[in-house]
């Protein structure tokens, strides 16, 4: 069983919280054998745009490529004023092809797989963040079961907090574990 985890930091060096929490995540999901790749979105150029395919040659398709392969795919986020980043917001949009073949009667290429939300941030805005995602993802087909997301609200996120990745690590095992475990046994028996 295979995951594509679109990781929508903004940061392109060094570790995020983000990053860290789709480690931590990782973890659990290795225990359920559920192979993962995180694709970093910060480290690939994307063009703008609503298809998958753009005159200007960039990784997309590959990208794309990618999430046909995968029966999970995973949206990683920080919150940026309420909202998911923009490094997201970009492959939303990549992604507006798939809505298009539906509308015009096709299948959606994406039918039969699971969809999952990770999200960090300092303040509130999770639950908007996991319900967009929700609503597109079901809207290109697809599925979002229960237990399915994993959003981490805590001061310790802040931007100008100098959290180490051992002491984000322990915070989330502290506090996340039955959620981590929970969001990777729902992801495995959605996909099975």
């Amino acid at each position: 069983m295979k995951a594509i985890i679109l990781l929508a930091t903004l940061k392109n060096k060094g570790r995020s919280n983000t990053e860290t929490l789709v480690e931590f995540l990782g973890g659990y999901m290795a225990k359920q054998n559920i192979d993962y790749e995180v694709i970093k979105l910060a480290n690939h150029s994307i063009v703008p745009g609503t298809f998958i395919h753009m005159e200007t040659k960039d990784d997309w398709p590959d990208i794309y490529n990618k999430i046909l392969e995968a029966e999970i795919v995973l949206f990683a986020t920080p919150i940026w004023w309420n909202n998911h980043s923009s490094e997201l917001q970009r492959c939303i949009e990549r992604l507006d092809e798939v809505y298009d073949m539906i509308l015009a009667g096709q299948d959606s290429p994406l039918d039969g797989k699971i969809g999952g939300v990770i999200v960090t941030g300092d303040s509130d805005g999770v639950e908007h963040i996991t319900g967009n995602i929700a609503n597109f993802f079901c809207t290109i087909g697809i599925t979002v079961p229960p237990y399915t997301s994993l959003g981490v609200i805590w001061e310790g996120h802040s931007k100008d907090s100098k959290k180490t990745k051992a002491q984000l690590l322990k915070y989330y095992k502290d506090n996340y574990v039955k959620d981590a475990e929970a969001m990777a046994e729902s992801l495995k028996k959605a996909a099975e």
